[in-house]
């Protein structure tokens, strides 16, 4: 490993972290999104310096492209891109009680970091990765247990992200109709009109 790897490494990943602790303390949800969008790029940029080429392409094309697609929509759709409209009810305690969490999963894994094997034990071969993707592909290790043992788990995420996408299509057209009002029905101004000029 050379250090410009190293460097390369380290740099993505504090992007990734930066970029994460950003996008979770924004209030615009397209400034929040957008900072999802560097986040994904990061990872796989991370995918790509670990060999694992394929991965790093489904990760922009799928979760930075198509999710981010999605994810648009239905803030487009539910008119959330001004802040201001968009009822902030966390308090000081909310913020007190998330930095106090972070600190017992930071604690947690400083914990469970000293591992009784050693770190050679987990190592592998350099060529390994080449190996595998040339006897197997580079798509079979991915769509081998994505599509046997992990069938589910995917086929339910698929539905959960069509429920939201209609659930965010019934939330717009319900704010929308309580936007318009009875006011703005056709022939109430008329008859406000008629009547102030009586």
């Amino acid at each position: 490993m050379t250090l410009f790897y190293h460097f390369c490494f380290y740099l993505f990943g504090l992007v990734a972290v930066a970029s994460a602790c950003v996008f979770v303390t924004r209030k615009s949800p397209v400034a929040a999104a957008l900072w999802l969008v560097n986040v994904l790029f990061c990872i796989a940029a991370l995918f790509v310096l670990l060999d694992a080429q394929f991965i790093g392409a489904i990760q922009v094309l799928v979760y930075a492209g198509a999710i981010m697609v999605v994810f648009l929509f239905v803030i487009m759709l539910l008119n959330l891109g001004e802040p201001a409209r968009i009822a902030d009810a966390r308090g000081t305690l909310w913020y007190i009680g998330a930095g106090g969490l972070a600190i017992v999963v930071l604690a947690a894994m400083m914990v469970r970091l000293p591992h009784p094997l050693p770190i050679e034990t987990f190592r592998i071969a350099a060529d390994s990765l080449v190996t595998e993707a040339r006897a197997t592909g580079a798509v079979a290790p991915v769509a081998v247990p994505l599509f046997t043992e992990y069938l589910l788990a995917f086929e339910v995420t698929s539905v959960l992200l069509l429920a939201a996408v209609v659930g965010a299509v019934v939330l717009g057209r319900k704010r929308n109709e309580s936007d318009a009002g009875p006011a703005s029905q056709p022939g109430t101004a008329g008859t406000g009109t008629a009547a102030h000029a009586r």
